[in-house]
């Protein structure tokens, strides 16, 4: 092997997808704490640090693991991309860890915020790091909720499908990870009302997990009682699988190979 050169190998590669995912839970859950908790920024300040989150942890991680930083993804990819199946979980355990990293960091940072602003860490302060049905305030069901996340997660796999795809119009100059976290800002700014747009597993499950060892025993129900941390990982799961599926039958099917002429366009005369 030529000096200077590395392989990842699969260790790296689970590195990478935790240190992305936890570069982007840090952004996420700490603007929410901070809106929340601290009353500082709005609905729109939540949507540009989660996108932006999303952006800086692509960036982290895409060289060595291809930045998925999301089971969804993963699972998505394997499906339909030819990712190897064996990695699908490991991957989804390194996500899910970053993800769960990153919650106690931001729990332990805010510890004296969120403690002034909700002394019996409840409903008030839990969707800080896990998401809830209506945002936890407004009447959503849970069905409600699971049909918000297979939607909205299958239009981030369609549009991550999309941008990705060598034969259609990929961004170019590095931009994929910045054109990614517009994707998810869009997705905030348009489907947050219903369950909180967590669109992916690992941040939910993480940062659930996280807060349920910090004092928020109410973590794994919603406003209403109900089991609900099964919610934004099955629905981001199977809507992941969807939107894949919209992409490969609606579009890349008809995408021309390298050397096809192009729908609609003349051939060009010698």
């Amino acid at each position: 092997m030529a000096e200077g050169i590395r392989t990842s190998g699969m260790v790296g590669e689970l590195s990478a997808e935790f240190t992305g995912t936890m570069i982007l839970i840090l952004f996420g859950t700490g603007v929410v704490a901070q809106v929340v908790a601290g009353g500082l920024g709005n609905h729109d300040s939540i949507s540009w640090a989660w996108g932006l989150g999303v952006t800086f942890g692509v960036y982290v991680a895409a060289r060595i693991s291809g930045a998925h930083l999301n089971p969804a993804v993963t699972l998505s990819l394997a499906a339909f991309k030819g990712f190897p199946w064996p990695k699908v979980v490991p991957y989804a355990v390194a996500q899910t860890a970053g993800a769960f990293v990153a919650a106690l960091l931001v729990r332990w940072n805010y510890t004296e915020v969120l403690a002034k602003a909700d002394p019996g860490h409840t409903l008030k302060t839990q969707f800080v790091f896990s998401t809830l049905p209506g945002n936890g305030v407004l009447p959503v069901s849970e069905l409600g909720a699971l049909r918000d996340q297979v939607m909205g997660t299958a239009i981030l796999v369609l549009l991550i499908f999309a941008i990705t795809d060598l034969l259609n119009t990929p961004p170019g100059g590095n931009m994929g990870p910045f054109i990614t976290g517009l994707i998810v800002v869009a997705i905030g700014m348009a489907w947050g009302t219903d369950a909180g747009y967590a669109i992916n597993p690992a941040r939910d499950f993480g940062p659930r997990l996280a807060e349920f060892i910090t004092g928020y025993r109410g973590a794994w129900r919603d406003q209403y009682g109900n089991y609900y941390f099964w919610v934004p990982i099955v629905g981001p799961l199977v809507g992941g699988l969807v939107g894949a599926a919209l992409y490969k039958f609606l579009v890349s099917r008809y995408l021309p190979v390298p050397g096809q002429q192009e729908p609609g366009r003349t051939p060009a005369r010698d």
